[in-house]
């Protein structure tokens, strides 16, 4: 269906105060039509009741102020450093504002322009501020609103500075709001029960807001709204997935789910017996399966996968676990031998490594079906591997795959497979309901009894030497240890070691009498695999990696891990390294070698403070923010959420998910007249924003 024209789909170049040339400068925003300026919100606001007066302003504080150019000029020194100044008053009083080394600045300030600045006061012949950021809230002969209002300030570019695009809000704000109608698409009654108000009344509010909380109104309903079609999106993708058909319905006999239960030398946490509720559940209806399975490292999430495994396998299906590495799916095909096949179940290792005759072999058994249960890794989606019946696939650690290659395994057979992915990687239920709203979400948040806490510390370059030999004395005693760096090898552009030439002053320095080897991701595929080998069986003492490691190994003799350069990895990395020992009885050790900064400190003291991955997890969407956590900052584009902050709506989340879920169950296509304004929304404004992220 074609999407009806908007006037708010007009081109900016057609606004007020706009034309060719600055249309262009506004495309460079990411402004191309009138509706991009209407949602093109302010980044700040500052209340004028809490500015400070320029009379007011004393050495040492750091103050926003707002005043008239009354004079300016650039200002000569001896050192040949040419400093811009100005001269800011308002009716208390003057005070010089000083931009040392930014005389270009001279062309773009007027004299009676009004500024916003915020920065230091310090002294240098009488007051002066040394501002961090400014805007040009008014340009000379503009009119100025009347005083205690909210001062705004946009985000804005070389080509189209602040001033600009107040002007250009100022001529046209009035019509665009008038405009915003066209894109309500929530009846009263739905913005009254979610407490939302009009979309042209919440605009309204950030462009213009009477007060602080009139803008904060105003953002949510523009949080709720992406949130919505997020979620709308997901739900939609959710349904396909599951339920347009028909799934298999698995019956569970007991056979070999009750042996098994008899068999474990530990009892299933609370949790993990939760978890597993939700998942028979799901496998034994007609609906399909497509769960998210998250748990902390040692969480026990393998063994929930082979409880669902053997649900497949009583009725006579085959599953399939797809791990990353070899590696990892060479320690999962030993794990689930050791618990199956006392039950009669032989386990099949399926990688890119093994022999012709081994490959042969293990094919024709998954072809003709008699391989019950199947290990392996990207090796499972070549064409030349044909289930005979795949009931589930779990795919283990799912974010280092994508979705195309999880669906590749998935929608291949003629089957609809159930499917479990899984994550060590926890992150906050906002964020894991924002990024994988397609899947119902269990989580383990208890850990089996008995794990010994891993002692986490934190020691400066100046200890490493001792260090070092604590971990000889590890080593004395038959433990295994990892020293990890964050970068591969030497680098002129930071000065950081680098696991390559630390290697070898390790081996022949620090530890002359120890067995040590190096693994990194420049190394070919069967060489990580062969130091990884060796280390688990014992016949390394120690390795020295970059973030290789974090994944997935299990070598319960390892007892010390050592981060260098700790402040220049993330929460979730550390947490991650941190798990790779702790795996066995023995007491274990994690030392963070580091010089950090005030941020990096913060970041650090958490990490050695908490174990709870979860607790990590929202520190670190607490600390980054949720823009880096999108990987928007890498890809140089907008963030999936502008306006919506999982710190604070996840109430907004919530609510969404509940309505969208609710909508694509009575409306899958969104069909009903009633929707035709949110099905066209969702097909021109957010499909294509959304798609960009993989959403859907």
């Amino acid at each position: 269906m074609g999407v009806s024209f908007s006037q708010l789909d007009r081109p900016a170049q057609f606004l007020k105060g706009v034309g060719p040339k600055r249309a262009d400068a506004l495309a460079k925003m990411g402004i191309t039509s009138a509706r991009d300026l209407l949602y093109h919100i302010p980044r700040r606001y500052d209340d004028a009741s809490t500015l400070t007066p320029i009379g007011s302003l004393e050495v040492g504080l750091d103050a926003t102020a707002v005043g008239r150019v009354r004079s300016k000029g650039v200002i000569p020194t001896r050192r040949g450093l040419r400093i811009f100044q100005v001269v800011l008053e308002d009716e208390t009083g003057m005070i010089t504002v000083a931009w040392p080394g930014q005389p270009w600045l001279d062309r773009k300030i007027r004299n009676g322009d009004t500024l916003l600045v915020t920065g230091p006061v310090k002294f240098f012949h009488g007051r002066q501020i040394h501002p961090r950021e400014f805007s040009t809230l008014w340009r000379s002969g503009d009119t100025e609103p009347e005083t205690g209002t909210i001062f705004v300030s946009y985000p804005a570019s070389e080509d189209v500075p602040q001033w600009v695009l107040r002007r250009i809000l100022g001529s046209n704000l009035d019509e665009l709001l008038s405009w915003a109608d066209d894109d309500e698409y929530l009846t009263g009654a739905q913005r009254s029960s979610r407490r939302l108000p009009g979309l042209s009344e919440a605009l309204s509010a950030l462009h213009r807001p009477a007060s602080l909380s009139d803008a904060e109104v105003g953002r949510r309903r523009l949080a709720y709204d992406e949130l919505f079609f997020l979620q709308l999106v997901q739900a939609q993708t959710r349904r396909c997935a599951t339920e347009v058909e028909e799934g298999i319905t698995h019956e569970r006999s007991n056979e070999l789910i009750r042996p098994l239960h008899e068999s474990l030398p530990f009892a299933l946490t609370t949790a993990q017996a939760a978890v597993l509720r939700d998942i028979y559940q799901d496998m034994k209806s007609k609906r399909r399966m497509s769960r998210l399975l998250q748990g902390d490292v040692g969480s026990g999430k393998t063994v929930v996968a082979v409880f669902a495994m053997l649900l497949a396998a009583e009725g006579g299906y085959q599953a399939a676990l797809m791990a990353p590495t070899e590696i990892l799916a060479e320690q999962h095909a030993r794990r689930l031998s050791e618990w199956l096949e006392p039950l009669g179940i032989d386990v099949v290792l399926l990688t890119g490594s093994l022999t012709a005759v081994e490959r042969r072999k293990a094919l024709e058994s998954i072809e003709s079906g008699q391989a019950l249960m199947v290990v392996g890794t990207h090796a499972l989606i070549q064409d030349t591997v044909s289930f005979s019946r795949l009931g589930l696939v779990v795919v283990d650690e799912q974010h280092r795959f994508g979705v195309r290659q999880r669906m590749a395994l998935v929608e291949r057979e003629g089957l609809r497979p159930d499917v479990l992915v899984m994550s060590a990687t926890p992150i906050p239920r906002s964020l894991a309901m924002t990024l994988y709203g397609d899947l119902d979400l269990s989580v383990l948040d208890e850990l089996p009894p008995g794990r010994t806490p891993v002692t986490t510390v934190m020691r400066t370059p100046d200890r490493r030497d001792a260090v070092y030999a604590f971990v000889d004395e590890q080593l004395a005693e038959g433990r295994q240890a990892y020293v990890v760096y964050p970068l591969v090898s030497e680098s002129e552009k930071v000065d950081l070691l680098s696991a390559t030439e630390e290697f070898e002053r390790l081996r022949k320095e620090a530890f002359p009498q120890r067995r040590v080897g190096l693994l990194h991701g420049q190394l070919r595929p069967a060489e990580k695999n062969e130091v990884m080998r060796s280390f688990l069986a014992g016949d390394l003492d120690l390795v020295v990696a970059t973030t290789v490691i974090e994944v997935g190994i299990d070598v319960p003799n390892a007892t010390v891990m050592v981060i260098e350069h700790a402040e220049r990895f993330g929460l979730a990395q550390l947490h991650q390294l941190r798990g790779r020992v702790g795996r066995g009885a023995a007491e274990s050790h994690c030392i963070m070698i580091a010089e950090p900064g005030e941020e990096a400190l913060e970041r650090l003291k958490v990490f050695r403070d908490t174990s709870d991955g979860f607790e990590i997890a929202r520190a670190d969407l607490r600390i980054r923010g949720q823009g880096d956590l999108f990987g928007s900052q890498q890809h140089g584009r907008d963030p999936l959420l502008r306006f919506a902050d999982l710190m604070i709506d996840e109430d907004l989340l919530i609510e969404a998910q509940r309505a969208a879920r609710e909508l694509v169950a009575a409306d899958p296509e969104l069909q009903e007249p009633a929707q035709r304004r949110m099905r066209e929304l969702l097909e021109s404004r957010y499909r294509e924003r959304l798609e960009m992220y993989g959403v859907g």
